[in-house]
């Protein structure tokens, strides 16, 4: 084991350890009941980036990040937990007016197919688009060494460096059936204050998952 393993499981600890602290995880919830979208940029810009971290040690057998872009990612991930935060709003706070017979059922049904139709949506609607953009930025950083030269992206270069028979036909239509939208489900039945950070712990699977379709280009 490395000395970098051991630091990460100590510092997944203190995370656990700061959410089961009654005192703490109470600042929490104040905070995140203040300032959500500041707070989703911090989970996101923490959690997620440790996530690709640890994808990154996976694949590489090391913690030396020469090449990963450390700030540029924790910069982006930390947009994205804003845009993914709204996106939460909008799918939860939009579906069950859509489907107002959900709010009939009697409980368990009720959270259950609430959160399943709320999941759904968001990931048919919003998820491959999120997706898509995620993989453009971070195959950008790459080709860059680490580094994100706005000025030099070229989208049009950018869509056709993507594997489009692999994005497709597993990222999208496999992943998202049979992981993202159960996965999803459960997010929306937990109470609004935690959603967002089990989200940014499954941000891990999702740096993997596209990591798989990343092919030898730049763009």
């Amino acid at each position: 084991m490395l000395i970098g393993d051991l630091i990460s499981v100590l510092l997944t600890l203190a995370i656990a350890a700061f959410f089961a602290i009654p005192t703490t995880r109470g600042l929490y919830i104040s905070a995140n009941a203040a300032a959500p979208e500041l707070l989703a940029f911090i989970k996101f810009a923490l959690l997620a980036t440790g996530g690709e971290i640890w994808a990154w040690r996976i694949k590489h057998k090391t913690y030396n990040l020469k090449g990963f872009g450390l700030l540029p990612k924790t910069l982006l991930w930390g947009v994205f937990g804003i845009i993914i935060y709204w996106a939460f709003g909008i799918f939860s706070g939009g579906v069950p007016k859509v489907f107002p017979f959900l709010d009939t059922l009697q409980e368990p049904w009720r959270n259950i197919l609430t959160a399943f139709a709320i999941s759904l949506f968001l990931n048919l609607i919003f998820s491959p688009i999120f997706m898509t953009t995620h993989h453009l930025t971070d195959r950008f950083i790459t080709a860059n060494q680490g580094r994100l030269p706005i000025r030099q992206f070229n989208m049009l270069s950018a869509l056709k460096g993507i594997d489009w028979d692999r994005m497709w036909g597993f990222v999208f239509t496999k992943t998202i059936p049979f992981f993202w939208i159960p996965a999803h489900t459960i997010t929306f039945m937990l109470p609004s204050e935690w959603r967002m950070i089990f989200a940014a712990g499954l941000s891990v699977f999702l740096g993997i998952i596209l990591g798989s379709v990343n092919k030898n280009k730049t763009g």
